[in-house]
């Protein structure tokens, strides 16, 4: 197997395991919806076209979550801090919480899937999700939160058995 198996490996089952946790918790919110607040919160407010670039849709597709975000109360527009004549998209503080639930029954819903992974490939994915985190400038923290690689104090440590989570968000983040 070559590395660019590897890599095609690795995405394709995080990719998995993340569409079973999703199905597995029953949501019916869309997984854009996810992905918007997780943009919003590890790279502040935006513009709404910013915002579609970073989450890569359309700016009609962007313009209607947003809608329906701003419409269950998740979202805001807020005036731009250096162009009055500008607004920004912000999470709320309502919406940070019902990500955090997200995250918490994702997790909750991965458990069963990965709960026989032995010591040895813990360490694995860990060490994987460390690196490949780095890599696109998000490294897992053990309260599961991202940080920049300035903060990378303990980065390489695999005490954080949620990495996998961390990889899957980051996966969602990056698609």
């Amino acid at each position: 197997m070559t590395r660019d198996d590897d890599l095609q490996t690795l995405l394709l089952a995080v990719h998995a395991l993340t569409r079973i946790a999703a199905l597995d918790t029953q949501t019916e919110a869309p997984a854009a919806q996810w992905r918007t607040l997780t943009l919003l919160r590890d790279h502040g407010p935006q513009r709404l076209g910013d915002l579609a670039r970073l989450s890569r849709v359309t700016q009609p597709g962007m313009t209607r979550l947003v809608h329906q975000l701003d419409a269950a109360g998740l979202v805001e527009r807020r005036r731009h801090p250096e162009d009055s004549r500008v607004s920004v998209i912000a999470a709320t503080p309502e919406g940070l919480t019902a990500l955090d639930g997200w995250y918490e029954q994702f997790r909750a819903a991965l458990a069963p899937h990965v709960a026989d992974l032995s010591d040895s490939e813990w360490d694995a994915v860990s060490l994987t999700a460390s690196a490949l985190s780095r890599r696109v400038g998000m490294v897992p923290t053990a309260t599961g939160h991202d940080e920049t690689p300035d903060d990378e104090d303990d980065a390489d440590t695999t005490e954080d058995r949620g990495a996998l989570v961390g990889a899957a968000r980051e996966e969602e983040v990056v698609r």
